[in-house]
């Protein structure tokens, strides 16, 4: 299939299918768990005595505009002595999806919902993960709950957890609230409808931001690495926009690290092995801190998370336009998290980047299934009931969950080039602004500002280095493969 006989969004549907297909993930549902699903006939509920009722608090969720699977609620409320009681609510996904139903072995088998900008293969079906299970507005759902009190100086100094019942009072979106927190627009609507919400989206902020400050200086790790997405207008990508970070995703980035914390530690406490996502101490550290050197600055000679902050919060002042790339080095030398499991009163391998020791994956169900297999041992503890999983099964787990993962980031990465050629089809010939953001045995890499997409320089020469800004004619496009080919422009 040329590119120049590809008409658009319908083929890159196709692609991705078989995207899906050549890296071991299933795109379509088997007819079993179809027939489960028909069977169906209103969200989770539970009779047992031991599920509180939390539905009066001010719960809203605050996800992507288009986000229909919405798997966590939060709430705060302010405590006499200045300390905070936060609140985080997971959608109850096991009360409709078993251990061992004909859905669950689908979701086992992906571990992951995969997004492509044409098409979404959810790991669970639509009507589920967006309806049934989904902490939808205006509706009463089941959930796990983990409450924890947060101190002034951001420490969480208790947490529990229980099974509840909550209410959605306001659907909202990222963008919509960072705009407002910033002072750039009203409140959104839906928050306006509900007595006290900007006063309770302003706690959450101001507790989120005390909680990231306290991260950061214990050395989690700041990157900006691009995400691009495509923006059509019928079969034509029209733009490729990046999703920036703003004062919103912060808000809820903080409040699912502590939640994930505080259930590592209650796992902990009661004696059983967690599935905990981890990023090691890295390998490659000594190729880190050559390329600091290279900047002029120096690294311990050990891993040091707290040193390698600092080192990237001065380049990304120093230079804005080239930090997305010297992050993207970073993570690669980091090397990419994994799944596995520790036993209760074992030394926690950590989450490198994060800086936290402790940390599993816990409040997104809906979508990613390490966090129903987490959910799952929540439940087994606050029931009273046999744990789910023997370590040989949480073993095997963790390896397939990790192996599936990646398989899933590579089908994501592969749209995104096909989305970018596809855009760019119609500009052979056209110079860009573009930088060089790698180099290896078989060409230079270069990323174009405006739309920000990466391809091959294939006037190739050992002249250009990376991070030198260039001048570059699209000179090919394959969507199929998802191939961009520049030449420099002398």
């Amino acid at each position: 299939m040329s590119s120049q006989h590809f008409p658009g969004r319908s083929e890159l549907s196709f692609i991705a299918t078989q995207a899906m297909l050549e890296r071991g993930l299933e795109p379509e549902f088997p007819l079993a768990a179809l027939h489960e699903l028909q069977a169906m006939t209103h969200a989770g509920q539970d009779t047992d005595t031991r599920v509180i009722d939390l539905t009066g608090l001010s719960w809203c969720s605050i996800d992507n505009d288009d986000s229909r699977d919405l798997d966590q609620l939060t709430v705060a409320e302010a405590l006499p002595n200045g300390d905070t009681q936060v609140f985080v609510a997971v959608a109850d996904v096991d009360v409709l999806v078993p251990k061992g139903s004909a859905l669950d072995a689908h979701a086992k088998h992906n571990t992951t919902s995969v997004y492509t900008s044409t098409r979404v293969f959810p790991m669970l079906p639509e009507r589920l993960c967006t309806d049934l299970t989904s902490l939808n507005p205006q509706q009463q759902r089941l959930a796990v709950v983990v409450e924890m009190v947060i101190s002034r100086d951001a420490e969480i100094i208790s947490h529990q957890l229980h099974r509840a019942m909550v209410h959605n009072k306001a659907k909202l979106a990222y963008d919509a609230v960072s705009d407002w927190i910033e002072g750039d627009t009203d409140l959104p609507e839906a928050a306006q409808r509900v007595d006290g919400m900007d006063a309770q989206l302003h706690l959450q902020d101001r507790v989120a931001q005390l909680l990231r400050a306290r991260r950061h200086a214990q050395g989690s790790l700041e990157f900006e690495t691009l995400q691009p997405h495509a923006v059509f207008e019928g079969e034509r990508v029209v733009a490729i926009r990046q999703q920036v970070q703003n004062r919103a995703r912060q808000l809820i980035e903080e409040f699912m690290i502590a939640a994930n914390t505080c259930t590592a530690h209650f796992l902990a406490q009661h004696g059983h092995a967690s599935l905990r996502r981890v990023v090691r101490s890295p390998e490659r550290w000594q190729r880190i801190v050559a390329l600091a050197a290279t900047y002029d600055e120096h690294l311990p000679a050990d891993p040091s998370s707290a040193a390698l902050e600092k080192f990237l919060a001065k380049r990304h002042q120093a230079d804005p336009v080239r930090f997305p790339d010297l992050s993207l080095v970073i993570v690669k030398l980091m090397g990419s998290g994994e799944y596995v499991v520790e036993q209760p009163n074992s030394e926690a391998i950590g989450h490198f980047g994060l800086s936290v020791r402790d940390y599993t994956h816990a409040t997104a169900p809906n979508r990613r299934y390490p966090d129903l297999v987490t959910q799952r041992m929540l439940k087994s503890l606050l029931m009273q009931a046999p744990a789910p999983y023997s370590t040989a099964e949480l073993q095997a787990l963790a390896l397939h969950c990790t192996r599936q993962e990646d398989a899933a980031r590579k089908v994501e990465r592969r749209m995104r080039k096909s989305e970018a050629a596809l855009m760019l089809m119609g500009h052979i010939g056209h110079v860009f602004e573009a930088v060089v953001t790698g180099k290896t045995s078989s060409g230079t890499w270069v990323r174009v500002f405006t739309p920000a997409v990466e391809g091959m320089l294939t006037s190739y020469t050992h002249d250009h280095e990376v991070g030198e800004f260039l001048r570059v004619k699209l000179i090919h496009t394959n969507v199929e493969q998802g191939f961009i080919d520049f030449a420099t422009v002398r």
